[in-house]
Order: structure tokens, then sequence, then C-alpha cells
């Protein structure tokens, strides 16, 4: 059976800074025992060159993040690449990092919208990450919900566990919720020190509800479980993915 666990190479961002950088991580992130990964905050590197490294790792490109501007402004461009790296999904890494209000959110539902159209039937699928100023309410709604009900069909959601929970969210609620619009998830887990200041930890290490969140994930129709940890707290980022990965297997996701 294929494995369903991916690297979100954001992660190792540190470590992706040239071509070279990006050949040896790979490497690194397949003997990890990685089949799959995000490709996200690489370097600049030639489309065609990734596409190389990929294969000769064995390694696949399930989603990648691309920014609103490239996904807006080269279309053809964005499917090409995805179409060189084998990959069907791509993720807008989240909107509304400025003051927003439930207008200024109903816009840049209606602007996304329109980017998401010029790439139907495209092979390419645009997808939506959370943080979590999405759980912000505005009049008693809030902003993921407005980005739910707004958004075409079309567009997916890659939920990510701790930011729903640092919001004040539920995420396997929200994992169920999105059934169907949810291809790729991430799983980092949050925990606690003893000053009460919260942190990512690896999956499995924290205080998040993995039986409920890995049973919505199946319930929903997750194709890929992505381990991310935006901050390792010092530790070696190559041995975190690997904790989070050897737990997720413990887990019984493959």
């Amino acid at each position: 059976m294929p494995s369903t666990i991916a690297a979100q190479l954001y992660t190792l961002r540190e470590f992706l800074k040239t071509p070279a950088d990006i050949a040896a991580t790979l490497k690194k992130v397949k003997r990890l025992g990685f089949d799959a990964v995000q490709c996200s905050a690489l370097g600049p590197i030639e489309a065609k060159e990734l596409a190389g490294i990929l294969h000769g790792e064995g390694l696949t490109c399930c989603v990648t993040h691309t920014s609103l501007d490239k996904l807006r402004d080269e279309p053809q461009k964005v499917i090409e690449e995805h179409a060189l790296w084998g990959c069907r999904y791509t993720a807008l890494g989240g909107l509304g990092w400025k003051e927003m209000t439930a207008d200024k959110w109903q816009a840049a539902v209606s602007d996304f919208n329109a980017v998401a159209a010029r790439y139907a039937g495209s092979g390419v699928s645009l997808g939506y990450h959370n943080h979590s100023h999405e759980l912000v309410k505005y009049n008693g709604t809030t902003a993921m919900d407005m980005l739910f009900n707004g958004l075409s069909s079309d567009v997916w959601f890659e939920i990510d566990t701790y930011w729903i929970t640092h919001g004040g969210g539920d995420p396997a609620a929200w994992i169920e919720k999105c059934a169907g619009r949810i291809p790729c998830v991430h799983l980092k887990d949050m925990g606690i020190t003893a000053e009460r200041v919260q942190q990512m930890r690896e999956v499995g290490e924290g205080n998040l509800n993995w039986p409920g969140v890995l049973a919505a994930c199946r319930k929903a129709g997750v194709e890929w479980h992505i381990i991310e940890q935006d901050n390792c707290n010092g530790a070696d980022p190559f041995d975190c993915l690997k904790t989070s990965l050897e737990n997720l297997r413990a887990m019984g996701v493959q």
C-alpha cells in the first residue's frame, strides 16, 4: 500500500536555499522514510531541475504552496510546472494578513474564486491553507466560515490542526466539515510549557486528540497526511520530522 504521509518542506526551509541544498535535503528526507513531500519555501530552482531531483530520490510532490501573485498572474506557468512535478494540488498559504473586516474577507473570497476559475480543467486544483486569524469572528461569523461557504466548491481546504486549535477551533470538526474538499491536511501538535506558553510539537508529543483527528481524516477522504512543524523549539527539524513520522505510523497511518 503506498504511503499517504508527506513532509512539508517548510519545516526545513533553512536547508533549502540553493539547488544543491534542495538536492541534499530531499535525499535526507527520503532517508528519514518519507516517500512524498509538499514543496514549499524552496529557494530559486528551475522547475525541471526540481522534477529531476524528486524523480531521482523517488519522492512524490503531493502538493505545493504558491503565492497569490503567481497564481493570479502566471496560471499557465503554474500549470506547466505542476505537470512537470506530477502534482495535482497547490494551495494558497493564507489571506487576510492585514487588518480585516467582514467586507474585506468577502472581497478576498470573490477575488480568490476568480483566480481559481482560471485553473478549471487544467489538472491543477487550488486550495486554501488556514492559520488562526481566520477564526476571528465578525458579527458572530468567523472568516473561516465565510471562506468555507463563499469559496467555489472546486476550492479545497488544507486544514492545519495546530492553527485551528490555536484559534480555539476543533480540528477534527473542521476536517470532517470539509469532507470531499480536503485531499491534503497539515498535521502538527500543540503542547504547553510550564510557563503556560503554547508550542508547536511533533505529532503525538503534544495534547491534540489524534484518534479524533485521524478518524475525521478517514471519514473526510484525506489523501495526504502532511507533517509540518513551523517552529522546532531549538531541536533539529529533521529529527522532529522523523519523530512525527514514527508516531503517526504507530497510530496506524501508513
